[in-house]
């Protein structure tokens, strides 16, 4: 992923994705194909929408959690920062039935990729969650938004962007936060807390 941070020319919010070959490097023109090429659909995976630059990524969101077998339990996060996991973990603890107070919880981003803007908390927090509960989504769904300490799910900006990039990939559908105005779009299923989250789409 080549970023700019200065830019004599242009926006410094574009991102290019590039890959090394034997030949050099080249564009890679659909990202979010690459990345999810080799997904496997289980517990503990789910899809996310994320920013980088001014473009639409998705990304796959890995969870595992297993009882600790020493006194205190590890948390391990690759791609995503472990303090906002830890801060995810004790909402998640409090604000919805999961007991994960004595888990090891290992988070991994897919592909290298890595996500620094909070619109990924729910993915982060579904993963957790399906994981812990040995659970799937219902729907073959992208996921997206910020959540805050109650455990609310909040607004995200590129909504739109986010949508478009879901249903080129193939998605049924999209789960996010409630839209501030105007009609939802029917690909949207909206949600407005963690918790509703995961007792509406998490099934055995």
């Amino acid at each position: 992923v080549l970023r700019a941070l200065k830019n004599r020319f242009g926006a410094t919010t574009e991102a290019g994705i590039f890959e090394m070959t034997d030949k050099g490097l080249h564009t890679v023109t659909n990202p979010s194909a690459a990345l999810l090429q080799e997904r496997r659909i289980s517990d503990g995976s789910i899809v996310t929408a994320t920013m980088e630059g001014s473009r639409a990524i998705l990304v796959e969101v890995q969870a595992l959690v297993n009882t600790t077998s020493y006194g205190y339990p590890k948390r391990t996060a690759s791609g995503v920062d472990l303090n906002r996991v830890n801060l995810l973990v004790a909402m998640l603890e409090r604000r919805t039935k999961l007991k994960l107070s004595d888990k090891d919880i290992f988070v991994n981003i897919v592909g290298g990729i890595r996500l620094t803007e909070p619109a990924a908390d729910l993915a982060l927090c579904l993963a957790i969650g399906s994981a812990s509960k040995a659970m799937q989504l219902k729907k073959n769904a992208v996921v997206f938004g910020e959540v805050g300490l109650a455990g609310e799910v909040r607004h995200v900006p590129f909504l739109e962007k986010r949508l478009s990039e879901a249903k080129k990939l193939g998605f049924e559908a999209a789960i996010g936060p409630v839209v501030r105005s105007g009609k939802p779009p029917a690909f949207l299923s909206e949600v407005d807390s963690v918790r509703t989250t995961l007792n509406t789409f998490l099934e055995k």
